[in-house]
């Protein structure tokens, strides 16, 4: 493969990488005014609802506020996986892998080099443990004297 296959083929990849970024920060900027506009919704509701004081009003008001919440939460959580699945390599482990060694070998480096490893050890856990059982025992206390 000639170099200027390389830079073609590096363009071409680019290309369609700016193409899926773009549509997936178009879907975001869409997803983002929804929630804008829903989140202005509600604070209008519960403005109007504060003022009345009236407690069904005001407790219908919370219930569509967490259902809001719920959707959002959902809603999030599909676009990190899709921000996840956009953003992983289409090309194969290989191909990549091939494509480092080549560029090692040309910079005269070597990629089988081991990575010191670093120390590994229990984390403190005593600590947290004593804290929670002092916890623990003031929250008997505290149940012993209702």
């Amino acid at each position: 493969m000639s170099n200027m296959e390389k830079n073609l083929f590096n363009l071409k990849f680019a290309a369609k990488e700016l193409q899926r970024s773009s549509r997936f920060n178009s879907q975001l900027l869409i997803f983002i005014l929804q929630v804008t506009k829903s989140m202005a919704g509600v604070v209008k509701g519960m403005d109007a609802t504060l003022k009345s004081m009236n407690l069904e009003k005001i407790s219908a008001l919370m219930d569509k506020f967490e259902r809001q919440f719920e959707t959002l939460d959902v809603q999030t959580a599909q676009m990190e996986d899709t921000m996840s699945s956009t953003t992983t390599l289409t090309t194969p482990q290989g191909q990549v892998d091939a494509l480092m060694m080549e560029m090692a070998d040309e910079a005269g480096l070597d990629l089988n080099m081991e990575l010191p490893q670093g120390q590994t050890g229990s984390v403190g856990t005593s600590v947290a443990s004593a804290e929670q059982d002092d916890l623990s025992q003031r929250l008997a206390k505290l149940r012993d004297q209702v």
